[in-house]
């Protein structure tokens, strides 16, 4: 493990009491009824808790969901399904799993979804579009890398290149919805804010998962709770349960130096655009604006935020394959923040975190596999097996 080259470390000045809503006891129902659903992996890794000088560090290995490599399917899922119940009238039960719910809304085709991403999203969404028999458009920003094209092409989606950045794709994205297509947007604008909503509410799984698998193993819930942010979708559901479970856990927000728009937003007391090109390899946080949706949770919820460099992401990728957990470069942001954030005189002095359990949650596996290799040294495939060498 080496030192963060650079970061920027701030508390957030907003921080108040939120206002949370109780969550839809069905959603966790829901996912169970997905294809291939189990709960992702909780690691409880003591080499790097002894590493990073804290009581015990947790992993939330969102690296495999549902054979996607990442996190993002609950939100899509669960915001797909509630859009087609909202845009049809009715609640298409009974159904049990997902042949049965695509036989209920055959009557829909043709019918598209779309969306904009700069990734694990888009392809969340094109998955859900293939499960229910109906097609797919999905606009990325420009730079993306062909293998994170390509697994969205393989769902079956047409993906359209926008000739600018991920908010561009986003407003190229809201152009389709119509009579025959509906957006699935993780993020929000005016006039658009239920979808968004619905994916922030798909995003609770994961906490419950979190908490059941704590309470089964006998651990301490954790203090100190490192999310990776974006447009904020998945740091809003973090905000909701620990705020409303745990209102005394630590909550650390991290984005990319050049993508920092809620740190920014916090600091300048309103949301705010933080303009491209945003070309950090955490391609999953590279956005210039916040959600409306998430921003009033984000704003009040989150104590700490943490900017980071590419460098400081590599690193992370490496200090997590050691103890065979594969995250790639968005995924490893969260550690990479924690990484960052114990540097900071402030967040010392206002915290001990010698005797403390940190969860920090990895949101996406080797998406770009040929990066991977190049950062961490071996493929992706070999992490968390025991090499043996062959004597001639």
């Amino acid at each position: 493990m080496s030192a963060v080259r650079t970061a920027r470390i701030t508390s957030n000045p907003l921080r108040s009491t939120v206002e949370i809503e109780p969550i839809d006891p069905n959603i966790t129902a829901f996912h169970a009824r997905m294809p291939a659903y189990s709960p992702t992996m909780l690691f409880d890794v003591p080499e790097l808790a002894a590493q990073l000088g804290v009581g015990r560090l947790l992993v939330k290995a969102e690296t495999r969901r549902m054979g996607l490599p990442s996190f993002k399917i609950l939100g899509a899922s669960w915001a797909t399904y509630r859009a087609i119940c909202e845009h049809i009238g009715y609640e298409p039960e009974p159904w049990h799993n997902i042949n049965e719910l695509a036989a209920g809304l055959e009557h829909l085709r043709p019918f598209k979804l779309a969306a904009a991403t700069d990734g694990n999203h888009g392809r969340a969404v094109a998955f859900m579009a293939r499960l229910l028999g109906f097609s797919c458009q999905i606009f990325v920003p420009s730079g993306m890398v062909e293998a994170r094209i390509q697994a969205i092409r393989s769902e079956g989606a047409v993906v359209t290149v926008v000739d600018g950045t991920y908010d561009e794709a986003v407003a190229r994205s809201a152009q389709e919805a119509g009579d025959a297509c509906l957006v699935v947007s993780d993020t929000s604008w005016e006039g658009y804010q239920t979808t968004p909503a619905r994916v922030i509410e798909g995003y609770s799984t994961i906490f419950q998962e979190i908490d059941d698998a704590i309470d089964a193993s006998g651990l301490q819930h954790p203090e100190i709770v490192v999310i990776p942010v974006g447009v904020g979708a998945f740091m809003a559901a973090g905000v909701s349960h620990y705020r409303a479970h745990a209102g005394k856990a630590v909550l650390v927000g991290v984005e990319p130096l050049d993508a920092n728009c809620v740190q920014a937003s916090a600091i300048a007391g309103e949301i705010t655009s933080v303009p491209g090109p945003h070309d950090s390899i955490m391609v999953g946080l590279n956005c210039g604006m916040p959600s409306l949706t998430a921003w009033p949770r984000l704003s009040k919820g989150i104590d700490w935020f943490a900017s980071v460099d590419d460098e400081a992401a590599c690193q992370a990728m490496r200090d997590l394959a050691a103890v065979g957990i594969v995250a790639g470069e968005t995924g490893a942001a969260g550690l990479a923040g924690f990484e960052a954030l114990i540097g900071d005189e402030d967040f010392r002095s206002q915290t001990d975190i010698s005797e403390a359990t940190v969860l920090v949650v990895a949101t996406e596996g080797a998406t770009d596999p040929e990066h991977y290799e190049r950062v961490v040294g071996r493929g992706h495939e070999t992490i968390g097996r025991v090499i043996t060498a062959v004597r001639a």
